[in-house]
């Protein structure tokens, strides 16, 4: 016997939602990456965890202390840029 609430949810129609793609410029290339996004995850996602970086969104750049609050939107534009050390 189902509970009531189950009852319920039983009744409503099964609806399957595909995840939403966005769609960025990074460096200059056109990129699609799952929603939703924060710069951390796309700097995983790029390997670029623990280096040295600067991030810019829209022309603004974004402090390394907001990487994990920054979100990432559809038709966004990030240029990445990686230190190198030597001499």
């Amino acid at each position: 016997m189902l509970s009531p609430i189950a009852a319920n949810l039983s009744s409503l129609p099964l609806t399957v939602h595909a995840p939403r793609m966005i769609t960025i410029t990074l460096n200059g290339e056109r990129r699609q990456f799952a929603e939703p996004l924060v710069l951390a995850q796309l700097v995983d996602e790029l390997g670029l965890t623990g280096r040295r970086i600067a991030v810019e969104r829209n022309g603004e750049i974004v402090p390394r202390s907001q990487f994990t609050t920054r979100g990432i939107a559809d038709h966004d534009r990030l240029e990445i840029v990686v230190a190198v050390g030597g001499g």
